[in-house]
């Protein structure tokens, strides 16, 4: 595989990541939602996004190492529950609380720029 295929195949892997991250946001908001799963819209929902997110973090999962991938999707997911949670469902998000996601966000930054080629020495 030249360089080109594996650059490809690395965004598309990283395309399929974050499709994964939004795929567990909307898992995590509907389970919160579903009030224990006793609300048959937002289960449904929740059930749907669940299927999704393992679906597309399988397939990001065969290019990218599991332990960046899957710290990059927990991540997102923490982040955009948190961030969605506090407009869409009322739930409090102090300055301290927001202080210390941008801290997430900032963590999964750097751990797909240390995935970049020229980091790893293959340039």
């Amino acid at each position: 595989m030249d360089t080109i295929q594996k650059t490809q195949s690395s965004g598309s892997a990283w395309g399929m990541l974050l499709l994964a991250s939004a795929f567990e946001i909307g898992y995590a908001l509907s389970v919160g939602g579903s009030q224990a799963f006793t609300v048959l819209s937002w289960s449904v929902a929740a059930v749907i996004f669940f299927l999704l997110t393992l679906y597309f973090l399988s397939v990001a999962l065969r290019t990218i190492d599991v332990g960046i991938g899957y710290a990059v999707w927990a991540g997102i997911g923490s982040v955009g529950a948190a961030a969605f949670g506090s407009i869409l469902l009322d739930q409090p998000l102090t300055l301290i609380q927001a202080f210390w996601l941008g801290v997430i966000i900032a963590g999964v930054v750097w751990l797909k720029l240390a995935d970049s080629a020229k980091l790893r020495g293959q340039a």
